[in-house]
């Protein structure tokens, strides 16, 4: 049964831009791997040089699993909103084309999770 609201609702989001202090959230998430239900939600400027995540922050986030240390970061495939993507490791975000609250997802092949469990 469709539904429609009986009013308009207008708000400002709570995790608009300007909340943020000069960063941009960025969602990353690393497929099939499963022991992380969802993307990680970061807050990064968009000054930041793309390479820096891999180095210095994934491992932080991701580097627990057992898959982790065995990455080529070279055959990595990236997603950018589902689609595939192709990042500069060497510029920033913002030259990278992302955005506040963009989702980017990495899949790493022959790495398919513990065992290959996907989790």
């Amino acid at each position: 049964m469709a539904v429609a609201a009986v009013k308009t609702y207008e708000f400002e989001p709570a995790d608009a831009l300007g909340k943020f202090h000069g960063a941009q959230l960025l969602y990353i998430g690393w497929e099939d791997h499963l022991l992380f239900c969802a993307p990680f939600a970061f807050p990064f400027p968009p000054t930041m040089p793309f390479g820096a995540i891999i180095d210095q922050v994934l491992p932080g986030a991701f580097g627990y699993h057992p898959d982790f240390a065995r990455i080529d970061w070279t055959r990595a495939e990236w997603f950018k909103s589902g689609k595939p993507w192709s990042p500069d490791f060497s510029r920033s975000l913002a030259e990278n084309g992302l955005k506040h609250k963009d989702v980017i997802r990495f899949r790493t092949p022959g790495l398919n999770g513990i065992a290959g469990s996907c989790s």
